[in-house]
């Protein structure tokens, strides 16, 4: 049985980002449904929602304080209500980020586990060592990952101190998730995003850590903070409520390295989806672009699983920035577009990626991630790909929102980027994505599994679609074959550099 999940198109929404529907100058639930027809026209088939639970907002919603409550901020639940029911009108799915890491400090157990030390079992409080943290963890957002409580104790927090992990050695911790699981499958939502999915576990003699550099953790395969054989008994226990909803879906965010690690998530009883950030990482170049699809292909085949790909998220670089910036990195960016939605399996677009934005440079005085003041200023963070979306008119807040003071400020620039501007434009990279996903969804030479490469840099599906893309300087010949969508100008039978096509 094909499941809707295996071959979908979904839109990444961040909520603060997408639309403000009440003139706070943040992103709202009402503020996606009201622009629900332009995930129609793109042709998209579920939403993934950033959090939008009740949170402090410590680290912009995956700090949790109620897991079963939608934040003010974004309307309230009957907000989420609205859209879900207009989404499901539409024929979109909707689901939405799990973090089952840790929860907010404010959380009422973390309250609880601070007034009375013999209630702190549900998270991962330790004695320190000669008044020093318990051992040299390090947080993801840079200094130690311990804080002390003015006792003998100290607790674990993986990344913001506003965000204390929880302990999954106890029973009470799977009984709340299933519990917050239910309540929103229960209430229509699709699946979920399951957030830092290679955490949760961690060994229970903490060892130190024999690398603590942040940079150097990036490529290391010994850290005893992640993808400990533990964590795969929560996905199995997660898989088994979410089997209860069989349309329902679980994609992972899992950060390993090697593809046998990476295959165990996506064994049957475990996630139905990954995402593999191999083609995130890959630089512009033929033979990294190659590696990396050859590379989430082979996982995913480990697995017997869905393949999953995304060129951006709200924690990387915008890909337009990362290529080179500009035109050039508008036209690399549109090419790596073709390359990624003529692959088989699940693909992920994040909101205003069909615009072409860029990253943006913004001031330090408005930098919100605490990304910036954990690394003592030494780390930007996120918030340059976190910039509210462009929809209308010449100055900002673009249609956004009715005031211009947004919660991050918006390029005066972007004028030439906005939904109303590229509508108008055939040329435009709205008007391209919109008839790359169309072609996508309507033509059986999209159809099969797996790929087969002609060349360095050129794919052919089973269906008998050809996808080349030329990341050189020169100009290369083009496949032979109809041209069905390029992503930039062909001339005289030759694909330019920067430049992708599809053939049949």
């Amino acid at each position: 049985m094909t499941r809707w999940w295996s071959r979908a198109v979904f839109y990444q929404v961040y909520p603060r980002s997408f639309a403000d529907s009440d003139g706070d100058g943040v992103g709202d639930l009402d503020g996606v449904t009201a622009h629900l027809d332009h995930l129609v026209r793109l042709g998209v088939n579920a939403i993934w929602l950033n959090p939008v639970m009740v949170s402090p907002m410590a680290d912009h919603g995956y700090d949790v304080a109620d897991p079963r409550d939608v934040d003010p901020l974004f309307g309230g639940i009957d907000a989420l209500d609205r859209l879900v029911d207009a989404a499901h009108a539409r024929g979109i799915r909707v689901t939405m980020d799990l973090v089952p890491n840790h929860t907010s400090s404010a959380h009422p157990w973390f309250v609880e586990a601070l007034a009375d030390p013999r209630r702190r079992d549900r998270y991962i409080f330790r004695t320190g060592r000669d008044g020093k943290p318990p051992n040299n963890w390090v947080s993801v957002f840079g200094g130690p990952a311990w804080t002390h409580v003015g006792d003998d104790e100290w607790y674990l927090h993986l990344f913001d101190p506003g965000q204390p992990d929880l302990n999954w050695d106890n029973p009470e911790v799977f009984e709340d998730l299933e519990k917050t699981l239910r309540f929103w499958l229960d209430r229509g939502i699709d699946g979920f995003r399951i957030d830092v999915a290679h955490g949760m576990a961690k060994p229970p003699d903490l060892p130190d850590m024999t690398v603590t550099d942040t940079a150097l953790l990036r490529n290391s395969d010994d850290d005893p903070r992640f993808d400990n054989a533990e964590v795969h008994e929560i996905h199995r226990f997660i898989r088994g409520v979410l089997d209860d909803y069989p349309d329902s879906v679980a994609v992972g965010e899992v950060w390993v390295h090697g593809n046998e690690q990476f295959a165990k998530y996506l064994r049957p009883d475990e996630l139905h989806l990954g995402f593999n950030f191999r083609l995130v990482q890959a630089e512009f170049d033929a033979t990294e672009i190659h590696e990396a699809i050859d590379n989430a292909m082979a996982a995913a085949t480990l697995a017997g699983a869905t393949p999953t790909w995304t060129l951006s998220n709200h924690d990387v670089v915008r890909e337009v920035t990362r290529y080179g910036g500009g035109a050039r990195g508008l036209a690399r960016a549109r090419a790596m577009a073709l390359v990624m939605l003529a692959l088989p399996g699940a693909v992920f677009i994040y909101n205003g990626e069909e615009l072409g934005l860029p990253n943006v440079d913004l001031p330090d005085a408005v930098l919100q991630d605490p990304v910036w003041e954990r690394s003592g200023h030494t780390e930007r963070g996120r918030d340059g790909c976190r910039v509210p979306l462009p929809w209308s008119g010449e100055a900002p807040p673009f249609g956004f929102s009715a005031t211009a003071d947004t919660w991050l400020p918006m390029p005066a620039d972007w004028a030439a980027l906005t939904v109303e501007r590229q509508l108008a434009d055939a040329a435009s990279t709205l008007t391209f994505y919109r008839r790359a996903l169309e072609l996508r969804s309507s033509r059986g030479e999209f159809g099969g599994d797996g790929i087969e490469w002609l060349d360095q840099s050129t794919y052919r599906l089973p269906g008998g679609l050809v996808c080349a893309l030329n990341a050189g300087d020169e100009p290369v010949p083009l496949p032979a074959g109809t041209v069905l969508l390029a992503s930039g100008p062909l001339a005289d039978g030759m694909l330019g550099p920067d430049t992708a096509v599809w053939v049949v």
